[in-house]
């Protein structure tokens, strides 16, 4: 006899046996999977964010004040919310490696080209296309986990691919400040080089994407015939669980109003996020007469500790299956910590107090992710996930914005951390308030 969903894989003798066998196959996939698309996260994020570190010189060359670097870094997200739903759901259509091949190759030779760029116009015009570029690849990988991953395994799993986040600025940041250093070679200006170096890398890695990435299980040859044929039955059986319940269509995921709660969650989440990261570099150097290199290293402090706390906070939400909590404590936390940074007057008390509202932050995006695909399949799934990331994301416009703007108006960044750390509160609480639609949505294991 053997459990149904799993036949010649784990015979049906103890529940101990199966949970190994099982366990072994995740493991496998997760090894084959995840550490190519966290590096891919690694660049995308890096060729999103160097403008954060570009602008320590380029500013000044290129005369730019708080409100025009502001509308530049977060007009990338007006390019990125016009093009995520489309994006998305091209992926569902064209198979993810396909898809992702294509963002990639985009995305890099746009993020190079912002070498480029001479005047605010041209850094407004760069930056909108390279979000339309990058459109889609978050939420298509977030979809992709779900074709292979339960919701027992999907915060962690996440959780992994969303640590190259603040990995990308433990190394990044002091790349970033190494590469200003290039300045002048060969006629190049050091914020040049830094676009065109962090750029590439994301069109070589699209190679891989290609050679690596399979669509599907099922056309996973590094998997044995039974791995497979254990995995898609896995993740059927999920699937029809929740379809049983309610199967949403299109038109209805893009108007569910959990989604729509979800969205808003995100969008608070996300302007917290950017609100902090393109001007953390600019806020360090304020602080005290540190040169970039110096500044790259400091950025890169908080993000250490953010990427460990996001992959031990997702693992301890799908150990216990809890997921509002999961997001509301972090958020809870990202609001006081702004808080604090924006009261504080000295160094220390500063970077450390905005460390814990990046720890925060991050670890309730990550976990936040699981909260779609408890009721969400299919079509619906990639709209629906695709939407939330779109909306959510013009919290990256309006973060970095607003910021500048304030900056510009007050000659200081505190009144904007208090305004985005109060909006992080407020996730926090619609998280709680979807707690008895969301929580606990595992299926029931296979009979």
């Amino acid at each position: 006899m053997w459990i149904h969903g799993a036949s010649a894989v784990v015979p049906e003798t103890t529940p101990e046996v199966a949970s190994n066998v099982a366990s072994k196959i995740v493991s496998k996939v997760a090894w084959r999977l995840v550490p190519l698309l966290m590096l891919c996260y690694f660049v995308a994020f890096l060729d999103r964010v160097n403008v954060s570190f570009a602008a320590l010189t380029m500013n000044a060359d290129l005369g730019f004040d708080s409100t025009v670097f502001g509308l530049g870094a977060g007009i990338f997200f007006l390019g990125y919310f016009v093009f995520e739903v489309p994006s998305n759901l091209a992926l569902a259509r064209f198979g993810a490696r396909t898809w992702i091949t294509r963002i990639m190759v985009s995305w890099g030779l746009v993020s190079a080209a912002m070498a480029l760029v001479w005047n605010d116009t041209s850094f407004y015009v760069g930056r909108f296309v390279l979000g339309a570029a990058e459109a889609g690849f978050f939420p298509g990988v977030v979809l992709y986990l779900t074709f292979w991953f339960t919701a027992e395994h999907r915060a962690k799993m996440v959780g992994l691919f969303m640590a190259a986040v603040p990995l990308s600025g433990v190394i990044g940041s002091p790349l970033s400040g190494w590469l200003l250093g290039l300045d002048g070679a060969l006629g190049l200006r050091g914020w040049q080089w830094l676009y065109v170096l962090e750029g590439l890398p994301a069109v070589i890695l699209s190679v891989a994407v290609w050679l690596w990435l399979p669509d599907r299980p099922a056309e996973a040859r590094w998997l044995a015939a039974a791995e497979r044929q254990w995995l898609e039955a896995t993740l059927a059986h999920e699937r029809a669980h929740l379809d049983s319940r309610r199967k949403y269509r299109l038109g209805e995921a893009l108007l569910n109003g959990r989604v729509l709660l979800l969205s808003l969650i995100y969008l608070g989440l996300v302007t917290g996020l950017y609100g902090v990261t393109f001007w953390l570099p600019q806020i360090v150097r304020g602080l005290g007469g540190l040169s970039n290199l110096q500044v790259g290293f400091v950025v890169a402090l908080p993000t250490l500790a953010a990427a460990v706390a996001m992959i031990v906070w997702t693992r301890h939400s799908d150990q216990t299956g809890e997921r509002p909590w999961h997001v509301a404590l972090p958020a809870f936390a990202g609001a006081l910590g702004l808080a604090a940074g924006a009261l504080a007057s000295e160094a220390v008390p500063s970077i450390l107090a905005l460390s814990v509202a990046l720890i925060g932050i991050y670890a309730a995006i990550a976990t936040s992710w699981t909260l779609p695909s408890a009721f969400l399949t299919g079509t619906a799934a990639a709209a629906g996930i695709a939407l939330i990331n779109s909306i959510g994301n013009l919290g990256g416009f309006a973060g970095p914005y607003f910021v500048g703007w304030i900056k510009s108006a007050t000659g200081t960044y505190s009144p904007a951390l208090l305004i985005i750390g109060a909006g992080l509160a407020v996730s926090g609480l619609i998280a709680l308030a979807l707690r008895t639609a969301v929580a606990h949505e595992r299926p029931p294991p296979a009979a």
